[in-house]
């Protein structure tokens, strides 16, 4: 896949739980910026899918294809459910949730660098 926009989601997902664990320690809920933060990282996620579709297009797709495409799923839904939670929780706990959100979508976006790079292509 495209490594500079999974270093870019990588990068900024950091940033949103660094951010949101501050917010946290603060004892501050989630608020509206925490919801756009949250959208660029879907924007992020969504140039992501269409560059793997592009990819696979292009080069092939991959040996554990339906891992990838489920990988490629999860990881879209991650943020927007632990936004769900987190507003509808009203404590710190509920940043809390972004925080451990935000830190998921890393580890599931090496994941499909590994299994792409797995293909031999």
């Amino acid at each position: 896949m495209l490594e500079p926009v999974s270093y870019a989601i990588i990068v900024v997902c950091f940033a949103y739980a660094a951010w949101s664990l501050f917010a946290a320690a603060l004892n501050q809920i989630p608020r509206e910026p925490h919801v756009i933060g949250a959208g660029v990282i879907e924007l992020l996620l969504v140039v992501q899918l269409v560059v793997a579709i592009v990819m696979m297009f292009v080069d092939g797709r991959p040996d554990e294809f339906a891992v990838f495409i489920a990988y490629l799923l999860v990881v879209l839904i991650v943020l927007p459910l632990g936004l769900f939670w987190a507003l509808a929780e009203k404590s710190r706990w509920g940043t809390m949730v972004l925080v451990f959100a935000a830190l998921v979508i890393p580890v599931l976006v090496l994941r499909l660098e590994q299994i792409w790079e797995a293909t031999g292509v």
